[in-house]
């Protein structure tokens, strides 16, 4: 009787998803869980080196953060600077033999020409510069290309139209898939999808119940509904709904010259991406709690297409590294109790493995990762 009850929960547990996400990164998976902070990067040795930390983040203490849409705004300020600092930590260790041979012809020690992986200055103007480049590749040139293509086509599509914002939307669609397939012809870009990959796999192991192991995460697809890539399908969509419905709503001044009014318009829609972040992060949460229901299915198929894209089938070496990101991530909140932590106590510390086995299975349920 225990035993049907047992396997009757794993399959109800099995529909649902957890709290825990991750990143491809270089030769290596970023996991982050509520409480925990992993970065698993292969060396050229074949060892494992893993970067353990404690998360600790705004929202543990400013409370509203974790209110529905503002969540999802600190998500992405919060998924900016993790990738930035995961990027260049897997750079580091991935190069680690060509910076010892550099040190050497410098006559220093490896640390002094290492590049630092915390968030320093250089951290900040990397993310600020990333922001930019992405807001005027899928905001400002966007934008610009249907204001000259209205012109050269001599339409009507103004600022407050429909139409205006449809193709807006379209353009921004096409420069992101442009990009997308373009970087993936890159040899360094394939490796890091097939991570992407990994990291999908590994994390429909865990919420499937099943042991993390390599033999159980090779059976589950690369694509997964709380995917980055995803949220990104619903930034672009609801864009497009949102300007047009706040454009026409609340017109820009006719009275203005044209392009100032485009400039204004461009401004207010970077603005705009904040809320939008929050509400595309709703929508991606709503759709992975609810798999089996119809409207979720199809409100979460685009962005699995786009997947398709973004992630490559991994190999069994980029497997064990996935997992041992996401067993290391369980590790650490089991051991140390991390969720009932109100402060932080854990310094980071790197260790390496020379396989998944050196991590212990402090046995962590799915039940205390579900999504809230």
């Amino acid at each position: 009787m225990k035993n049907k009850i047992l396997k009757k929960l794993s399959l109800v547990l099995a529909k649902q998803y957890t709290s825990i996400g991750g990143q491809a990164v270089i030769e290596g998976v970023m996991m982050r869980s509520p409480n925990a902070f992993v970065i698993a990067v292969r060396k050229a040795n074949g060892t494992i080196r893993l970067r353990r930390d404690q998360w600790y983040g705004l929202s543990e203490k400013l409370s509203f953060f974790k209110k529905p849409f503002f969540r999802g705004v600190l998500m992405m300020v919060e998924a900016m600077v993790n990738g930035v600092v995961s990027l260049n930590y897997s750079a580091n260790e991935a190069m680690e033999d060509e910076l010892i041979e550099k040190a050497k012809k410098k006559g220093k020690d490896l640390k002094d020409v290492k590049q630092s992986e915390d968030i320093d200055w250089q951290t900040y103007l990397t993310i600020g510069f990333s922001f930019i480049m992405g807001m005027g590749l899928f905001v400002f040139a966007p934008h610009a290309l249907t204001a000259g293509l209205a012109h050269l086509l001599d339409t009507s599509w103004d600022l407050d139209s429909f139409t205006f914002h449809a193709v807006d939307g379209s353009i921004k669609a096409m420069i992101f898939l442009l990009y997308i397939w373009l970087i993936g012809f890159m040899p360094d870009v394939k490796r890091v999808f097939q991570y992407h990959g990994a990291e999908h796999k590994s994390i429909s192991t865990f919420e499937s119940g099943q042991d993390l192991t390599v033999e159980n995460a090779r059976k589950f697809t690369t694509l997964h509904p709380r995917c980055g890539t995803s949220f990104l399908f619903f930034l672009i969509f609801i864009s497009i709904v949102l300007f047009s419905a706040i454009f026409t709503l609340l017109p820009i001044p006719t009275n203005l010259p044209k392009l100032l009014q485009h400039l204004v318009a461009i401004c207010f829609k970077m603005v705009l991406m904040f809320p939008i972040a929050g509400i595309s992060y709703e929508v991606i949460k709503w759709a992975g709690k609810n798999p089996n229901k119809m409207v979720c299915k199809v409100v979460s198929q685009p962005g699995m297409w786009l997947q398709k894209l973004t992630t490559k089938e991994p190999d069994d070496e980029q497997l064990e590294v996935a997992l041992a990101s996401i067993k290391t991530a369980l590790f650490l909140e089991k051991k140390y109790n991390l969720k009932d932590s109100k402060d932080k106590i854990l310094t980071r510390e790197v260790i390496d493995i020379a396989s998944l086995n050196e991590i212990d299975d402090m046995g962590g349920e799915l039940s205390e990762f579900l999504e809230g």
